[in-house]
């Protein structure tokens, strides 16, 4: 199958490489000339694992490209997926689909025979049909179908998602549509990874209220943690208690700092604003979007109390600083709301980040950024784990506790145990778990 991916962001780069290790002919296209001519040399624009090699093993192979050109791209093209970014517009957090809408436009006036429109951009409900009402109107004589295929992709294990999927969302109103995707996914029947064909907008909400489902899941066992700190029980036992009820299962009930990335924050919002405009209330996730907010900010008082409640002129270094491992995506990252807290009380800040140095640069001031986390530690009063990344799962504890000034650890991932710690010299404060007295001075 021919296939024009229009979008080489997260979705688009990582499904036009998975599509093209398939055996398809695809080509990906971007606005962005710069973009192009560095993936044309091999270099990726987001950091995922195994995306760089999986990219240069199908160019080579000749079944994946790059353009600038969306013409040439989608001339004979059986199916064109839109993969453009819908960020939450400004003033009103609905998502902005004005992307979409130019492309829809675009790809109109581009297509040369019979083709299938995939929205693989995350848009709310009635996107497909206000895509195929541009089309028609821009291009009454062409024939095509408009489909929707919602992504569901981890960041930091999207290969292995798309190659070995839970299921497959493919949301159609014509029968023409279901075959063109049905082919284009054949090669996963080997994997025998569920094909779900609903109706467009069916497929379309499926994406929003699964990850409105998973955010509640998080602020959930987020706020357990909070009682169990006060009542002096353990979440982490908690969590596997009814983790292995098969009704509840075990993802997604690790308390932390709070959830961030480029989804959940901009998905639940935009959530709202639909069921705003059709005044239906979604009380349980409205509620979910102000306790997740307020909590990233809470971890940043969190570190304050284990450090005796007051940083002035005090140096606290931070180990992570990517929304999760494996990725350099710093969008609603917890790290950034924790950073300006201690900030605004007079904290100086150390950070380390395997991957996420050069997009925290335009998210943060006054940080001194390093490569090393024992150089990070060095002298510091306080050590917090942010981001669990492997890298930070196997510290020298006893190294930390004497280099550093005072020996304090916040860990808001549960990455150590308190015995670990304090066996290490370290004054251990968690999440979840009953508060240390550092803390509760």
């Amino acid at each position: 199958m021919r296939i024009a991916m229009i979008g080489t962001g997260y979705v688009g780069l990582v499904s036009g490489a998975c599509f093209s290790d398939f055996g398809h002919d695809v080509v990906c296209v971007d606005k962005d000339a710069a973009k192009i001519a560095a993936l044309e040399d091999g270099k990726m624009p987001i950091y995922e694992p195994g995306l760089d090699a999986l990219v240069a093993h199908n160019v080579a192979g000749g079944r994946l490209s790059f353009t600038t050109d969306l013409a040439s791209a989608v001339a004979g093209a059986d199916a064109v997926f839109i993969a453009v970014g819908t960020p939450s517009r400004r003033g009103d957090g609905h998502a902005d689909l004005s992307y979409v809408h130019a492309a829809a436009e675009e790809i109109a006036g581009a297509l040369t025979g019979p083709a299938v429109i995939v929205t693989k951009s995350t848009v709310p409900v009635g996107t497909g049909d206000e895509v195929e009402r541009i089309m028609r109107e821009a291009a009454p004589q062409a024939e095509f179908w408009v489909a929707s295929n919602p992504e569901f992709l981890r960041e930091g294990a999207a290969i292995d998602d798309f190659k070995r999927p839970d299921r497959v969302v493919v949301g159609i109103e014509d029968d023409r549509a279901r075959d063109v995707l049905e082919r284009i996914y054949r090669p996963l029947n080997l994997n025998r990874a569920p094909l779900l064909f609903t109706r467009r907008r069916t497929a379309e909400l499926i994406k929003y209220a699964a990850n409105a489902f998973l955010a509640t899941k998080i602020t959930f066992i987020n706020e357990i943690a909070d009682l169990c700190e006060i009542v002096g029980a353990d979440v982490q036992d908690v969590s596997r208690g009814i983790g292995l009820d098969n009704r509840i299962g075990p993802k997604f009930l690790h308390a932390g700092p709070g959830y961030g990335g480029s989804c959940f924050p901009k998905d639940t919002l935009a959530l709202l604003k639909t069921a705003e405009d059709e005044q239906v209330p979604l009380r349980i996730v409205e509620s979910v979007v102000k306790v997740n907010d307020s909590r990233k900010r809470a971890m940043g008082r969190k570190v304050i109390r284990a450090m005796g409640g007051d940083v002035r002129g005090k140096t606290v270094a931070i180990l992570g600083l990517t929304f999760k491992p494996n990725t350099d995506d710093m969008r609603e990252a917890p790290s950034i709301a924790i950073i300006q807290a201690l900030q605004d009380e007079g904290a100086t800040i150390r950070a380390c980040d395997p991957e996420g140095v050069e997009q925290a640069k335009r998210e943060l001031q006054d940080v001194e950024f390093l490569a090393d986390p024992y150089a990070a530690a060095d002298g510091a009063d306080a050590l917090v784990i942010v981001t669990e990344w492997d890298q930070f799962r196997a510290l020298d504890l006893s190294r930390m506790a004497k280099i550093m000034n005072a020996p304090i650890l916040v860990d808001l991932r549960n990455v150590y145990s308190p015995d670990e710690a304090r066996n290490a010299g370290l004054d251990y404060v968690g999440v979840g778990m009953p508060q240390h007295p550092a803390e509760a001075a």
